[in-house]
């Protein structure tokens, strides 16, 4: 393991991330707030760090495997470092671990916070605060490969590791073309929103910040009230239609904008994605009439808004599902799980293993009914290999072993076992708010400070799907 070109590589990443803390602070400059030294300083404190191996470590191609997973996993770390500096030196709610989780959760895309008063974070930092979901939503590495032309032939290397391995299946395409393909999606679903949300009543700094948590789906908003803050059904509506266009595979939004036949309308993982949406927003909505909500439109309203913004891992709130009948809490416990496509900013245990995983519970009834047949297992009209499908019943059990001991640690530090599971869950499928004491109109604050690291942990583990953590514990274990 060569790690002084693995430092190299990761304080390329971290230049990035100074150039969004610059333009943070010239927002800051511009509307004279407070965030502007806090920020101006992260920046010259992480181009420092970055620039140092920058220069005293000569640049290379010649990556293995090994040292292409420490550049991805040590990017992500440092990149939650890094990020912590503006919060903590601006001060206020921001203890250490408060930065820390904020930071995370943040980049992961979680859109958890620790903050009681959102709002009193000057609009430079709540720029940051929005764009480290933003750098964080395709990926800090997959991010920099594109816009940074001093990666050259690492591209290939790096983005092969960083993108996740069932996200590869729609993508017919060489690594530079995939890159290219994530990229466009991204910017064209951000800007379009930021544009639609504009024209909706928002701000430009509201719409921009939105627009960065929507597309990445996270969640972080500027106001304490979430999206019910404004009170807009026509803003509701727009923030909907793209956190579901999110949760989908960003290659086969290109396919189909571009009439190829590998399309969203040929897709099973697609068309399941959509139905179970669907069918999740009916049943809350049935659930919630009468009970919380008079008439059949308003519980149309805020049940389709929390159950796909749930599903999607983005975390917006326009209502307290927290008060919602049992019924539906369970129904949307099921979505923080399940969530999103594979191939999207989504987190959790992702469609397309749900997916698998029901055609291999099929095939295992099949078998018992008939024990000498081979019966493969097909998605899209394509056998999959046995090795996948073990790897993803495999990683759904490792899944929620993880939720499951994370529930017991916060359980034993206090917190009440709704709260618990559902803010393990939450965070370990990048989702944001849970239930009860950190249910969608309340936030993380009064988890104690040993949870948050544990929390953290989840929302690191979540959006590396586990196995990308993992391995660089057991480095030197490989061959």
């Amino acid at each position: 393991m060569r790690w002084h070109i693995v430092i190299r590589t990761v304080g390329m990443v971290l230049l990035f991330n100074a150039a969004f803390m610059i333009i943070a602070s010239l927002i800051s400059l511009y509307n004279n707030d407070s965030g502007f030294f806090p920020l101006l300083l992260s920046a010259l404190v992480t181009i420092v760090i970055a620039v140092f191996p920058l220069v005293f470590v000569p640049y290379t191609t010649d990556l293995n495997n090994k040292e292409g997973y420490a550049i991805v996993v040590l990017s992500w770390i440092f990149s939650c470092l890094v990020g912590l500096l503006p919060y903590v030196i601006w001060g206020g709610e921001f203890t250490l671990t408060n930065a820390w989780f904020e930071s995370v959760s943040g980049y992961t895309t979680t859109g958890s916070t620790i903050l009681n008063n959102v709002e009193a974070l000057p609009p430079g930092l709540l720029f940051w605060r929005a764009s480290t979901h933003f750098i964080g939503g395709i990926g800090v590495v997959l991010f920099a490969l594109v816009v940074m032309p001093a990666f050259g032939k690492l591209k290939t290397s790096l983005s092969k590791i960083e993108l996740s391995p069932l996200a590869k299946d729609n993508f017919r395409y060489r690594a530079n073309k995939t890159m290219q393909i994530i990229f466009m999606v991204y910017m064209g679903l951000t800007i379009s929103e930021t544009l639609l949300l504009k024209f909706a009543g928002m701000s430009w700094l509201d719409a921009v910040c939105h627009a960065f948590a929507t597309i990445a789906t996270g969640g972080f908003s500027t106001k304490n009230l979430s999206i019910a803050f404004f009170n807009s059904p026509t803003i509701e509506v727009i923030i909907i239609i793209f956190m579901f266009l999110s949760g989908l595979h960003f290659g086969l939004i290109y396919s189909t904008v571009m009439l190829h036949r590998n399309n969203l309308f040929h897709s099973s993982v697609a068309r399941y994605y959509f139905f179970s949406m669907l069918i999740g927003v009916a049943v809350v909505t049935v659930n919630v009439h009468s009970s919380v909500y008079p008439t059949w439109l308003e519980s149309l309203r805020y049940s389709a808004f929390q159950v796909v913004s749930v599903g999607t891992t983005t975390g917006f709130a326009n209502a307290d599902s927290s008060i919602w009948p049992p019924f539906s809490i369970l129904i949307m416990l099921f979505f923080i799980l399940q969530c999103a496509c594979s191939g999207s900013t989504s987190g959790g245990i992702k469609v397309d293993r749900v997916v698998i995983f029901f055609q291999t519970l099929k095939r295992q009834v099949k078998k018992l009914q008939h024990p000498n047949a081979v019966i493969p297992v097909r998605v899209n009209h394509i056998t999959l290999d046995e090795d996948l499908v073990a790897g993803t019943v495999l990683f759904i059990a490792l899944y929620i072993l993880i939720v499951f001991a994370s529930t017991v640690f916060l359980s034993i530090l206090g917190v009440d076992i709704l709260s618990g599971f559902s803010a393990s869950a939450a965070c370990m499928g990048n989702v944001g708010p849970g239930f009860g004491m950190v249910g969608s109109m309340t936030n993380f604050s009064l988890i104690p400070d040993m949870g948050k690291w544990v929390l953290s942990l989840d929302m690191l583990l979540g959006r590396m799907e586990i196995y990308g953590l993992l391995l660089l514990f057991l480095i030197k274990s490989w061959r």
